[in-house]
């Protein structure tokens, strides 16, 4: 069975991008390594270290569906019709955006709440990985009880404000369990097991 993760880059302040949804140096490990990797469902490249790279083909070779925000959605534009991990895409959203769905493109549009968009993610994943993709559907996942495990990808710096990971949960304190640990370049990878409530 498919297992549910959300994964971001995160400052130490804790947040993902800041108010425009720009995630500024959040990302510059993705380019900061001598080890190329190519995303497996678009021809984007990444340069990190040796340890990140270990990292990301393992996590990446794992996910099997991906679910997302409406707000995520537009703002990547729709990943130009396929996003970089090449998996079904479920798309929280309250209406189907105009023009879409499309026959050419990896999306669906739920519209009946992040339960719905994660058992039809799960369905597809079969027993590989569910990543959620949005901050804000990944604290409806932690509240809904979905999310098994939270991955940090964290950055050494201090935005002062924008967009948190973890904002707005209903049933705090969540406990976690872990970290795994692995030290790349300008980031230090933290994966957590979610504690069965």
């Amino acid at each position: 069975m498919a297992t549910v993760v959300a994964e971001m880059s995160m400052s130490l302040d804790g947040f993902i991008a800041d108010r425009s949804d720009e995630v500024g140096p959040l990302f510059d490990w993705y380019g900061n390594g001598p080890v190329e990797l190519t995303w497996p469902g678009s021809p984007m490249v990444s340069h990190v270290s040796e340890a990140s790279a270990g990292y990301l083909r393992e996590a990446l070779a794992g996910v099997g569906a991906l679910v997302a925000g409406r707000r995520l959605f537009d703002h990547t534009r729709g990943w130009g019709g396929s996003h970089p991990l090449g998996v079904p895409v479920f798309v929280l959203t309250h209406t189907t955006p105009e023009g879409w769905p499309r026959d050419d493109a990896p999306f669906t549009f739920v519209t009946d709440g992040v339960e719905s968009a994660v058992a039809q993610a799960k369905a597809v994943a079969g027993d590989k990985t569910v990543a959620v993709a949005s901050p804000n559907v990944a604290q409806q996942c932690l509240n809904a009880g979905l999310l098994d495990g939270i991955g940090v990808d964290l950055v050494p710096v201090l935005l002062g404000d924008g967009i948190r990971f973890f904002d707005h949960l209903s049933h705090a304190p969540v406990a976690l369990e872990g970290p795994r640990v692995i030290e790349g370049t300008g980031v230090t990878h933290l994966y957590y097991r979610v504690k069965s409530p």
